[in-house]
């Protein structure tokens, strides 16, 4: 089904003040690694909040998300107090590691491995008798 005007608004107005509350709590750096927030969805009844995480160069990414998790209410309580003119209630926030950029790197590794294979196979063609 697709998102309708009110839950792009709403996930827009998140997706900005989560990234700014990431930078204010020293969560956008973990682990050496970069975190930030790829896209957000937000439920039509407007209930829950999904957070879709890119972790760059994150070591353990399971335990970043944890971090996060752990400061669930801190992050909550600072989100409120700068949407609380635009939204009744806040939605329930969960947070899910995106594998989007995983997913780019095996494709590319694997049209590497095939544009190799190719090469090899033009170069050394099959001997005819």
């Amino acid at each position: 089904m697709e998102e309708g005007k009110r839950q792009k608004q709403i996930a827009g107005l998140l997706n900005e003040e989560i990234n700014l509350i990431f930078q204010k709590l020293g969560l956008s750096m973990i682990d050496g690694g970069m975190v930030s927030i790829s896209s957000v969805k937000v439920t039509p009844d407007l209930l829950e909040a999904r957070f879709y995480l890119s972790l760059f160069q994150v070591k353990d990414a399971e335990a970043a998300i944890k971090k996060i998790e752990e400061r669930h209410h801190e992050i909550k309580r600072e989100l409120a107090a700068r949407v609380r003119h635009q939204l009744r209630s806040i939605p329930v926030l969960k947070f899910f590691k995106d594998d989007t950029l995983d997913h780019v790197f095996k494709m590319e590794e694997i049209f590497k491995q095939i544009n190799e294979e190719k090469k090899t196979k033009d170069e050394n063609p099959p001997a005819t008798n």
